[in-house]
């Protein structure tokens, strides 16, 4: 390693650069550091903890974070950890994310290194598992950091580690998350930030981006119908909130099919719970329905968001009901939306680390993530690394948020490579 540095000064090379010697000496570091990366993910994966519950997550990264010499804060959005390379020479700030979070999901595979954890959720004691690849996230971030502080010489500017919580949702009644890390003050003198997500359908040694939107923007949402209780028997009497509800349900619908520009991007209402009711004979008096809403357009989000409140309650007029739309409901994301021109600016260090042939544009997805409060503060890129098996059929690979879920653990390197390299280049593009 150090080899490698004497190298790039002997050469004269100012700063860092976008080509082969660059790439190489990143690329040996990221080799001789991945045992470790392997070592710190399934110390995650067995070990998981839930949003805002992250404690003992943090005060391991914590350990290591300062161990590198590092400027370390705890204790941000509750558990978050936040540490500082500051190369002593003017230059950009650059902020690399990972989320610390697990999930109430009970792991089922056969790894050495599954998870038996077990956490509170909602008032009930529920397994816990790194369900969605947050335990390599931190381990990249952690590789990253590592090779960044032993190249601090060829800096400039400042790195921001930032290992944040509850990026699944703070628990009932509790704030959390990248929102809170915002309001906290931690992207304050960023210029820019970069964020990984594993992808277990996804090859290892791929990397997946996409000018604009990648992933929608989420907004729940909580319709009451009220109407008037009566006797199933002489449904005249009542005014009816089930039949109303029914018909709010199909009325949403037509909000996607008929009112929005779906050549442009596209949205999803989905209605996922409805309550109402305790008898066969009895028309209740109200019914509640809850539902989300993706975007991946703001324009597309205020005019559907709009659309609910006048479908909801035009319908329930007509029947002489009355609707309550509360939207948002509890929380609220925005798009995860990567700047167009900073992507432009970064593609060449995609195709530099992973190879031409393994960087891939994707289609924007529906799901969300709260990095995008941090791309609401200074442009921001959001990428998805492989970690499927090359063996392995795309439609075998388990998904996302279930008990299944699997990861190959040589697709991390990439991450840490990723990682690294958009530092770098971004630091020599703006020094």
């Amino acid at each position: 390693m150090k080899k490698a540095l004497t190298l790039i000064s002997l050469l004269g090379l100012s700063g860092i650069i976008a080509g082969p010697v660059n790439g190489q000496t990143v690329s040996q570091m990221a080799d001789q550091i991945e045992p470790k990366v392997i070592e710190w993910r399934r110390h995650f994966h067995q070990h998981p903890e839930l949003s805002n519950r992250e404690f003992e997550t943090a005060k391991y990264i914590e350990k290591y974070l300062r161990g590198l010499g590092l400027e370390v804060q705890t204790g941000i959005a509750r558990t978050g950890v936040v540490a500082v390379l500051d190369s002593g020479k003017p230059g950009p700030v650059v902020a690399l994310r990972a989320d610390m979070d697990g999930l109430p999901v009970p792991e089922q595979n056969d790894l050495p290194f599954r998870s038996r954890a077990k956490g509170e959720y909602n008032g009930n004691e529920v397994p816990v598992m790194h369900a969605c690849g947050h335990d390599t996230h931190m381990a990249m971030l952690m590789g990253a950091a590592k090779i960044l502080t032993d190249m601090k010489s060829e800096l400039t500017g400042k790195v921001k580690f930032i290992f944040q919580p509850a990026e699944e949702g703070a628990p009932a009644g509790e704030t959390g998350g990248a929102e809170v890390m915002v309001q906290e003050g931690v992207m304050k003198g960023v210029d820019t930030v970069f964020g990984l997500h594993i992808s277990s359908d996804t090859d290892v040694g791929v990397v997946e981006y996409r000018h604009g939107g990648i992933m929608a923007a989420v907004d729940p949402f909580k319709i009451v119908i009220k109407g008037k209780q009566a006797h199933g028997a002489y449904p005249w009497l009542s005014v009816d909130p089930v039949t109303t509800a029914a018909q709010v349900i199909m009325g949403l619908q037509t909000i996607v099919s008929r009112e929005l520009p779906l050549v442009d991007d596209a949205a999803v209402i989905t209605v996922g719970s409805i309550h109402g009711g305790n008898r066969s004979n009895i028309i209740p008096s109200e019914v509640e329905l809850v539902g989300t809403i993706r975007t991946l357009d703001e324009d597309m989000r205020e005019d559907l968001h709009a659309a609910v409140h006048r479908k909801a309650k035009g319908i329930a007029d007509s029947m002489r009901a009355e609707a309550e739309v509360t939207l948002p409901l509890d929380y609220s994301y925005p798009v995860t939306y990567n700047d167009p021109a900073l992507m432009d600016k970064m593609l060449p260090t995609l195709k530099r680390t992973a190879g031409e042939e393994n960087v891939e544009e994707v289609k924007a997805v529906t799901g969300a993530e709260d990095f995008s409060f941090f791309q609401k503060e200074v442009p921001g890129l959001y990428l998805f690394v492989g970690g499927k098996p090359l063996d392995l059929p795309k439609e075998e690979a388990p998904p996302h948020h279930t008990p299944d879920f699997k990861i190959d653990e040589s697709g991390m390197k990439l991450g840490v490579k990723l990682l690294t390299n958009l530092t770098l280049d971004y630091m020599k593009l703006h020094k």
